[in-house]
């Protein structure tokens, strides 16, 4: 079976809406948008190893420009609203930027294959390089083991970090 370059798109269970906030232990997850610029471009570009190290994938591979990052978070804001893919912002219940995490049809981060395409979901994270060192790199796993299943209903998720913590 030829898969290559194809894409399986993120589908819902019958009355299942994409949730718009996660919450869990001392942190919050909420909907990834062009508000989030000043916390993602920071983050970004002050974690670059540890993003590269922990989910690995080609993103990103140098500093991040002010516009460079507005167009990518304004691509994640589209996509989610269209119900393509769900983007979501990590912050500490006190607001301080923790990092992100994404949610894409199989074919998108991780190639379709006869071994991939059972799965419902590519989920894939990555946290701030203080964060990691805080323990939310394995926080927001667990925390994503659980809501991917109890909220969204997904059965078969592929978690396509390069370094899983568990």
């Amino acid at each position: 079976m030829i898969l290559e370059n194809l894409i399986k798109p993120i589908i819902l269970s019958e009355g299942i809406t994409e949730p718009l906030l996660l919450k869990y232990d001392n942190f919050y997850a909420k909907q990834l948008t062009r508000s989030d610029l000043d916390a993602d471009l920071e983050g970004v570009n002050s974690s670059i190893e540890i993003i590269q190290k922990t989910r690995g994938g080609s993103w990103p591979s140098e500093q991040l420009t002010r516009d460079a990052d507005l167009l990518d978070l304004a691509w994640h804001e589209r996509e989610f609203n269209d119900g393509n893919s769900f983007a979501y912002a990590i912050y500490t219940n006190e607001d301080e930027y923790l990092g992100c995490f994404y949610l894409y049809g199989m074919g998108l981060r991780t190639p379709l294959s006869e071994v991939t395409i059972d799965f419902e979901v590519d989920a894939s994270w990555w946290v701030t390089t203080e964060a990691f060192k805080e323990g939310y790199y394995e926080k927001v796993y667990l925390a994503l083991l659980q809501w991917l299943s109890d909220e969204f209903k997904f059965k078969r998720i592929k978690y396509s970090n390069k370094e899983l913590p568990i």
